[in-house]
């Protein structure tokens, strides 16, 4: 099936007029106590600036998205506990900003952070940067889940957006503890209709996502 490449320029785009497409909405509207971390809205990210698409730290997904993590949040408070999210809708100029900053093999500021054990010429061979991204078609999130009274994350083993084996959701060199924590998070939301991402512990998207052909182009603001 041919893929559909949506690219939604900014002056006819319906964010521009403080709207967004139809089928989109702010997840604060739906979630208004939810935690959000943009972390391509900062420089704290593995390109070590902020990223082309992001001009604020509002988090929009697709409507049905919103909903299934509201279920998810609600099931979680249940436990006093909460989600935390990094990323959601990833407009695909951003896409196209990991490619180039992939392709600046001698840009690695960031390595110590993000990606110690891999060399940065590596990382299209071994999928940790695309052409195109799951998190372009509005139904993607990367979270974790933190403790309700502080604030703080549970620890997962490994850190977002961490490029190696830590990272994959069943490595066998994280404790117990960091197992469960991870479970807690991969059961909850795979009960609301998410699937995970065996490679990243933090990467879920809508098993019935309404765009899964579609890779849309608007920036988040």
């Amino acid at each position: 099936m041919r893929i559909k490449v949506l690219i939604l320029l900014s002056l006819v785009c319906l964010s521009a007029f403080g709207q967004l497409p139809k089928g989109f909405v702010y997840v604060k509207d739906i979630i208004p106590d939810l935690d959000v971390e943009l972390r391509y809205n900062t420089t704290y990210n593995f390109v070590g600036k902020k990223v082309e698409g992001y001009k604020s730290n509002k988090l929009i997904l697709t409507a049905e998205t919103a909903q299934a993590l509201k279920l998810v949040n609600d099931a979680l408070q249940m436990q006093n506990l909460c989600l935390k999210v990094y990323d959601g809708y990833r407009p695909q100029r951003a896409v196209n900003h990991f490619m180039s900053w992939a392709r600046a093999v001698n840009d690695t500021l960031t390595k110590h952070i993000f990606y110690p054990d891999i060399k940065k010429k590596f990382l299209f061979k071994e999928q940790y940067i695309a052409t195109h991204s799951g998190h372009s078609r509005g139904s993607t999130v990367d979270l974790t889940v933190i403790d309700g009274n502080t604030g703080v994350p549970l620890d997962m083993g490994g850190p977002f957006d961490f490029f190696g084996p830590i990272s994959w959701y069943n490595n066998p060199d994280i404790t117990e503890k960091q197992r469960a924590n991870r479970k807690i998070l991969h059961d909850t939301m795979l009960k609301y209709g998410f699937r995970g991402y065996s490679k990243e512990w933090w990467h879920f998207t809508l098993r019935n996502e309404p765009f899964p052909h579609t890779y849309f182009d608007f920036p988040v603001e």
